[in-house]
């Protein structure tokens, strides 16, 4: 969970903010427990994967238990990149998925699990554009209806958006990534337009919000524009790396390929 609203009125984090970190660090537990699980067992599992999960969680917890330096729509700002963006890559390229199907042992838990991936409604939260829109577009709802402002007294509605920034971060990163197995593999193209398309509507939301402060709020114009600022640069790091992984998912697609066709040069040859 992200923003400053999962602190307590008074100096220290709120209860769930403790919640959510427990939460965090308490997958990165089970992670690393699976996968000393898969080493003891003889199976390999790159050390790099739980380094990534590690972090990932990590930032997860020390968003919601630190506050960062700047203003408040600056220090939000940090948050949103950290839990909607930064924790999402990370988490993905470490594969949980994966992990989680070779890790279990057989029984009710390891049917439904694979079931789950390949099943029709799971193929198209992954189609790129859709997981897009849930992504950028809900960004768009919080930051220019009056939902930001309305979540401030409610708790329930709070609960939901923090939720929605975690889930559609991870939803997104996922589709793009197209690391873990599921029913439907997106092509690259697909992955790469959604990419695209979600970069922009991210840096046009930024520099809306350098303009004009979110419905219903009140901060100084030196703090708007630094975390509008940082949205904006702090974005375009992240769907960079995005697009360092496509690039290398390309790269190694187009070698097998090649790899292929030179068997059945060879196999034509004898």
């Amino acid at each position: 969970m992200t923003p400053e609203h999962l602190h307590s009125s008074g100096a220290g984090p709120g209860p769930a903010a403790l919640l959510a970190a427990a939460a965090s660090l308490l997958a990165v537990v089970c992670y690393l427990l699976a996968a000393a699980r898969l080493r003891r067992r003889g199976d390999a599992w790159p050390y790099a994967r739980d380094l990534c999960f590690a972090s990932g969680g990590a930032a997860l917890a020390a968003a919601a238990v630190l506050t960062p330096p700047g203003g408040p729509f600056t220090a939000h700002m940090v948050r949103h990149l950290v839990v909607g963006m930064a924790a999402p890559l990370l988490l993905v390229l470490a594969r949980p998925l994966t992990l989680a199907l070779r890790a279990l042992r057989p029984g009710r838990m390891r049917r439904v699990l694979p079931a789950a991936a390949h099943s029709r409604p799971a193929a198209w939260l992954v189609f790129p554009p859709l997981a897009a829109l849930l992504d950028v577009g809900g960004l768009w709802v919080l930051y220019r209806t009056p939902l930001w402002a309305a979540s401030h007294d409610r708790p329930l509605l709070q609960a939901a958006v923090h939720f929605h920034v975690l889930a559609a971060g991870l939803l997104f990163t996922f589709a793009v990534c197209r690391l873990d197995p599921v029913r439907r593999r997106w092509g690259l193209p697909w992955r790469g337009a959604a990419l695209l398309g979600a970069g922009a509507a991210h840096a046009v939301l930024a520099k809306s919000l350098y303009a004009a402060a979110p419905y219903g709020t009140a901060f100084a114009p030196a703090d708007l524009r630094a975390g509008a600022l940082l949205m904006y640069y702090g974005g375009d790091l992240v769907e960079l790396a995005l697009a360092v992984v496509l690039a290398v998912q390309w790269y190694a697609a187009g070698g097998r390929s090649l790899a292929r066709a030179r068997r059945r040069l060879r196999a034509a040859a004898v």
